[in-house]
């Protein structure tokens, strides 16, 4: 699998009894498809995989596959123990995943020893290559770059760094430089907040919930071609999307979905919080007011 480009992670979506809506989630790997995307993320923190079942987990992954046809996707299988990662690790290799995004869980003592025993437990359960997934603000744990590299270094498996921890710039030139004899992918998160600036830092791509992920690749295609005023434009146009998406929860990205005809609904599992409907109204005007009233079941041009 190449770890570059843009690999959007996906939203769980739900009917309204919190049940699995398995044609919406086609529905939105097939936006996906149409956009041209270079893969998809399920079970992520947009994914709600702390509110599924392990069965559930298996469902999603299967139906994003089943929906993907070809297309490589990633699935998360982070857990609090090392033997009960192993076994989503697993899980997700027999439901046909191209890859596992992997975050470590903040033990009460931190040691950097156990999370690289940690990585070490799940690149001998699968094979599948590992995304290491360095983000703090959800999994509580602090990665220096040393650690991260040690890793890297030892562990053939891990294949792609999703780079969270702020400021992300410095971290993800620090992680090339260290990056001596084997150099992986970086890609950038946090809903693409830092996007430019990840990008002139040397980010290989997105691997983030932004719901209009043709954005992104737009910045990517021109960073690539070494045109930055374009990427500092587009950038600069649709920040105040990446900034009102930031709202705790993931409601307003799945009403975004929804509005774009991947999603049925924007139900959110218990006690995540459902859309306010003064937020729904605010984030319906900035969208219009962006992509002056394009169709937004399609690809936008951007």
């Amino acid at each position: 699998m190449n770890f570059t480009g843009v690999i959007p992670i996906l939203a769980t979506p739900f009917r309204e009894d919190e049940s699995f809506d398995t044609e919406s989630m086609t529905g939105l790997v097939q936006l996906m498809k149409r956009i041209g995307v270079d893969g998809v993320t399920v079970l992520g923190v947009l994914g709600e995989a702390n509110r599924l079942s392990d069965n559930e987990r298996e469902h999603v992954i299967r139906a994003a596959v089943g929906a993907a046809d070809g297309m490589p996707v990633i699935a998360g299988a982070s857990a609090s123990g090392n033997r009960a990662a192993c076994d989503l690790a697993r899980m997700a290799e027999s439901a046909g995943a191209s890859a596992v995004m992997i975050t470590p869980h903040a033990e009460p003592v931190p040691s950097d020893e156990r999370v690289f025993n940690y990585f070490a437990a799940i690149a001998e359960a699968t094979s599948l290559p590992i995304v290491l997934q360095d983000h703090p603000a959800s999994s509580g744990v602090h990665m220096p770059v040393e650690l991260i590299l040690r890793i890297v270094g030892e562990l053939p498996a891990v294949s792609c760094i999703k780079e969270e921890a702020v400021p992300t710039p410095p971290k993800i030139r620090a992680l090339i430089a260290g990056m001596k004899h084997r150099r992986i992918p970086i890609l950038t998160g946090l809903g693409a907040l830092y996007g430019l600036f990840d990008l002139q830092a040397g980010s290989d791509g997105f691997n983030t919930g932004f719901a209009f992920p043709e954005v992104l690749m737009a910045m990517v295609a021109a960073a690539g071609e070494g045109k930055w005023e374009r990427v500092r434009s587009i950038y600069t146009r649709f920040l105040p999307l990446v900034v009102f998406e930031q709202q705790p929860g993931v409601a307003v990205r799945k009403e975004i979905l929804r509005m774009r005809g991947a999603i049925a609904g924007n139900r959110v599992r218990q006690p995540g919080a459902a859309l306010n409907p003064e937020v729904r109204d605010q984030l319906a005007q900035l969208i219009s007011e962006l992509t002056t009233d394009s169709d937004l079941t399609a690809p936008l041009n951007v």
